[in-house]
């Protein structure tokens, strides 16, 4: 298995398409984030920079999703930066993003494995399915929380 712990990225605006400055305040804010940010939260921290509206926010959001810089974690309604957005031995580029998420600390660990990538798309051949996209959240506890 292939994993990565998401504490922040600082070139993360360097490897993305050319952004806006409000794309780029929030690539940036979750690139330095050791955890996910809500977008709420994110509004928070870039008041100072001039946000006032969580709309502005959600473009931005849209935006860094549909390049693919960032992922949306359905369970805590939070988003992510992608821990390698332009490596294209990593299924998620093809539809795949798998995370494990600590429910004690909130640690977010991006990883890929080609087994679980093999047995998503045999599935999906074997009855027809075309995916749009596939996120896979597993909840339970880091190593370290869990021998505390």
């Amino acid at each position: 298995m292939t994993g990565h712990t998401h504490s922040g990225t600082a070139s993360a605006a360097a490897r993305a398409p050319k952004l806006t400055r409000n794309q780029s305040l929030v690539l940036d804010s979750l690139a330095k984030a050791e955890f996910p940010l809500s977008a709420y939260t994110i509004l928070d921290q870039l008041r100072e920079e001039g946000f006032r509206a969580p709309l502005q926010v959600y473009r931005a959001l849209d935006k860094l999703l549909e390049y693919g810089l960032i992922h949306r974690l359905e369970s805590l309604n939070a988003f992510i930066a992608c821990a390698h957005p332009h490596h294209q031995e990593h299924g998620h580029l093809h539809g795949i993003a798998a995370f494990a998420i600590c429910d004690k600390c909130g640690l977010a660990s991006e990883f890929t494995e080609p087994e679980i990538e093999d047995c998503v798309q045999h599935w999906t051949q074997k009855n027809h399915f075309h995916p749009t996209k596939t996120t896979l959240e597993i909840r339970g506890l880091c190593a370290s929380c869990a021998h505390n």
